[in-house]
């Protein structure tokens, strides 16, 4: 019952954090870009500033599905921002290109992330199999391995996902700082389009904080549970 409180909490609160970024979104698309470029035209130039030549810069479905690939070395724009001539697509064109930067760059912070990401994704198979053994069975594992032993799986497992997202924060705050620090001094921005792409930044920018903080919530609770379990 904890762990769902936690997530119906944490689901509210990303809900209010997503609606909200998507109003100043849909705000700061009205007013339309001094310079009048469009949003991949501003990752693209972003890119060639940095020395970046061997990164593509595409248009993907969805809205707010901008993305950088490191994989393949794309910058994914939604319809919206690749299209868009306002403060907004260029915040986000410009954040994704800082991405590209961290990635030609070695920033260490996305590197580490980088090397979580099939860790991230062994742990969730692992959770997976935990909570199923769980729900069905309650236990049918008693014979391999005790209540106690299956929390400190769940334990370990949360602690890879708080992991990952409080490392997930300064790779997205680098990047934004890059990106509005880009726009400035390039003159991609007046100073008043600057503030509206910088608050669009901070909303983004709010909804890892906030999964950040649920992650932490939830490994708290699993914690709490444990050591309960040894009074």
């Amino acid at each position: 019952m904890g762990l769902l409180i936690i997530g119906v909490v944490f689901m509210l609160v990303g809900m209010m954090v997503s609606g909200r970024l998507k109003s100043k979104f849909r705000e700061y698309s009205q007013i339309r870009l001094n310079q009048n470029l469009t949003g991949a035209e501003i990752a693209r130039l972003m890119l060639a500033d940095n020395g970046i030549h061997d990164v593509q810069v595409i248009s993907v479905e969805g809205q707010l599905t901008d993305h950088y690939n490191p994989v393949n070395k794309t910058v994914n724009l939604s319809h919206d921002v690749y299209n868009g001539r306002n403060a907004a697509a260029a915040a986000v064109a410009a954040h994704e290109c800082g991405h590209a930067v961290q990635h030609a760059t070695a920033y260490s912070m996305l590197e580490l992330r980088s090397a979580m990401v099939p860790v991230q994704n062994i742990t969730s198979r692992i959770m997976n199999i935990i909570f199923f053994a769980m729900m069905f069975g309650a236990f049918a594992v008693k014979g391999l391995f005790s209540f106690d032993t299956a929390l400190l799986v769940i334990i370990g497992c949360y602690t890879v996902f708080a992991l990952f997202a409080l490392i997930t924060l300064p790779v997205e705050f680098d990047a934004s700082r890059r990106a509005l620090a880009w726009i400035e001094a390039r003159g991609i921005v007046t100073s008043r389009e600057h503030e509206m792409a910088k608050d669009a930044l901070k909303w983004a920018a709010m909804t890892y904080v906030v999964a950040a903080i649920a992650a932490l919530a939830s490994l708290m609770y699993w914690v709490m549970i444990f050591l309960g379990r040894r009074e």
